[in-house]
């Protein structure tokens, strides 16, 4: 991958992942936990949320053995779900929170992409335009990456917050227990796996399609 468009990804993924932790941080407090508001997550100040290895050694691993798909994530929002005024409808919403954000962010940058599209014609009179409607291209992808990947129900990604709400109590309590014990690795596993992140990303490829028709991409 060229500098050129490292210069274009990465920032776009960064303020990405952080986006996805502010909505995070937004939805928790407006449920009724102060706690990400008082360890200073509630901004879009990238410093307080970068995580050196979502943030910069992940996407810089998957780059460099060029995998075909990038993404990274930010620290965590700490919550205290106790905290929320009703736990189960808190934690529903909080967890989606972070997916609702980066799938709002995949449509505004399709919109981006096709006004910048409409005002500079082809993209290759005017290389600034050109540079913008890439950016949005990758800001497209970037994100639709991170909502559907964070949609997988493999603790402790969003999507097991989901998913153990579609169990019942026991087999919720299993379910958590063994994501404690090897969530971390399942990821880690697809991860790197070539194919595994791929495939299961599917989705995120074809709505890339579809929003690039839309976009004139």
């Amino acid at each position: 991958m060229s500098v050129e468009r490292l210069v274009l990804i990465l920032p776009v993924l960064l303020f990405s992942v952080v986006a996805h932790e502010y909505a995070h941080a937004r939805v928790a407090v407006a449920e009724g936990d102060p706690t990400p508001a008082m360890l200073g997550r509630l901004t879009l100040n990238p410093l307080p949320h970068i995580d050196l290895i979502g943030s910069v050694a992940v996407p810089l691993l998957l780059i460099v053995l060029n995998t075909g798909f990038l993404f990274g994530w930010a620290k965590p929002v700490p919550t205290v779900p106790r905290n929320y005024r009703n736990f189960r409808r808190g934690d529903i919403l909080v967890s989606g929170a972070g997916v609702a954000m980066n799938f709002a962010l995949a449509i505004a940058f399709t919109l981006l992409a096709g006004v910048v599209g409409a005002i500079g014609g082809d993209p290759g009179a005017a290389p600034l335009l050109e540079g913008l409607r890439l950016m949005a291209a990758f800001g497209i992808l970037i994100n639709l990456i991170l909502g559907v990947f964070n949609l997988l129900p493999i603790p402790p990604l969003d999507g097991s917050h989901l998913f153990y709400h579609l169990l019942p109590a026991t087999w919720g309590a299993r379910y958590r227990a063994l994501g404690h014990q090897y969530g971390l690795l399942l990821v880690a596993l697809v991860i790197m796996i070539p194919g595994v992140g791929r495939l299961l990303l599917a989705p995120a490829f074809w709505l890339f399609g579809l929003a690039a028709q839309v976009a004139g991409l």
